[in-house]
């Protein structure tokens, strides 16, 4: 068994325990492309099938209004089961539910496919994090929330551009169908190499009322709560304009605006990496709170960005993503040693879920504050909607200093069976 003693030398990541990091990242890599790639369709899909604005919005609510629902219902069960189980079974109902996106043939089909997606989507995401806070100790979490949520950036390199030609030459149930496809043999792959993980289910027993209401009202869990919330504010209200802004006040290209999406997510993929070696070299308060500074400030810079050209476009969205995905890393670990062991698999449920009912309250906000007079004419109040979500940004820098680490044990060992044990 290792642990850390508080020396300068930390254990290192071994290679069983990188295997089964690259693994969650691609299952996480799937769930955030799907998350991701409705919003650069928009125009696609409004015309193609006919809806309006607001029915589009309401495609992408479900998403995120479903993973909320899911979370809040698998919460009351999940630590009953092995993480093992509740991944493989979810990550299958993602798979399907996207393949289903794809086939999709009419709005009714698309909304509804889209719900079962966001609902599946959401268990396997605070699955995987559960993987995390049951495998990695503290003093290494960091480097693998890293790794695994670098899955975002390599979306925005590789799998965001590959989605939306894959769409303009095929259709719009292309990049549905291919990521289907993708995830068939990652399943198969956890299937395989995914270890069972029980231990925690020796301090799970009771009525499941009673246990959902401890992990509700656990103090350290409504700080979280309201912490990711706040983080999710943060970013998702300018986000989902982001491009539209580019486009329609600064005078981008759609293919400038590809451009700034691979730019920025190459940044922010290198990054991550680093981020996750920092928060476990100075720890993850200190980290957190330099990374969030930095994208308040970036968020101020991208909603008032001017019309100076692709390098200044480049440098504001690569500003942007690097700090807002950077501070989430920290934020994450933070989070994970908020909960005990035995109540993690449902605290990280309602936590995602809480998450996933900001991503739909968010675009609300700033749909409210942003205007337009026609379709080509610029958005108006996009430096509004920054200010909220700096409002937002401020407070999460004010609730990490309320969050504390679980009384012992933080994390539990427990030996894992891949092909050699992983020690925590």
């Amino acid at each position: 068994m290792a642990r850390s003693s508080g020396s300068a030398t930390k254990p290192k990541i071994t290679k069983v325990e990188w295997a089964l990091i690259v693994l969650l990242a691609s299952i996480n890599f799937t769930h955030i492309l799907d998350f991701v790639i409705i919003m650069p369709l928009g125009k696609q899909l409004i015309t193609e099938l006919q809806i309006t604005p607001g029915q589009f919005g309401y495609i992408v609510s479900a998403y995120g209004l479903a993973a909320c629902i899911a979370g809040i219902t698998a919460a009351t069960v999940v630590d009953r089961f092995d993480r093992r189980s509740v991944l493989l079974f979810n990550y299958a109902g993602f798979t399907i539910s996207t393949l289903a996106c794809g086939l999709a043939p009419d709005y009714t089909w698309l909304l509804v496919a889209r719900a079962l997606a966001g609902a599946f989507g959401g268990v396997t995401s605070s699955a995987i994090l559960a993987v995390i806070g049951d495998v990695f100790p503290n003093e290494r979490r960091g480097v693998a929330i890293g790794a695994v949520t670098s899955a975002f950036a390599v979306a925005s390199i590789v799998g965001l551009p590959a989605g939306l030609m894959l769409a303009t030459h095929y259709g719009r149930g292309v990049p549905f169908l291919a990521l289907a496809a993708l995830s068939v043999p990652i399943w198969i792959a956890a299937l395989v190499r995914l270890p069972s993980l029980t231990a925690h289910r020796e301090r799970v027993g009771g009525n499941i009322w009673s246990e959902l209401r401890t992990v509700v009202t656990h103090p350290n869990h409504l700080r979280s709560f309201a912490f990711m919330f706040a983080l999710v504010m943060g970013t998702f209200t300018i986000i989902p304009f982001l491009a539209p802004y580019l486009e329609l006040n600064c005078g981008a290209t759609r293919e400038e605006v590809a451009m700034v999406y691979s730019i920025a997510g190459v940044f922010t993929l290198i990054g991550m990496n680093i981020v996750g070696y920092l928060t476990d070299r100075f720890g993850q308060r200190r980290v957190f709170l330099v990374m969030a500074s930095g994208s308040i400030l970036m968020t101020l810079a991208i909603t008032n960005m001017p019309a100076w050209g692709l390098a200044v476009y480049a440098a504001g969205a690569t500003g942007f993503m690097v700090t807002a995905a950077g501070r989430i890393i920290p934020a994450q670990a933070m989070m994970i040693g908020s909960s005990p062991a035995a109540l993690r698999g449902r605290f990280m449920n309602l936590n995602n879920a809480v998450s996933h009912m900001a991503t739909g309250i968010a675009p609300l906000i700033a749909g409210a504050i942003i205007t337009q007079t026609n379709e080509s004419a610029p958005l108006v109040g996009y430096p509004v909607a920054g200010l909220v979500a700096v409002a937002f940004a401020t407070s999460a820098l004010g609730l990490a200093f309320l969050l504390r680490s679980a009384h012992k044990p933080a994390v539990f060992v427990q030996k894992v069976e891949v092909s050699e044990p992983v020690l925590v």
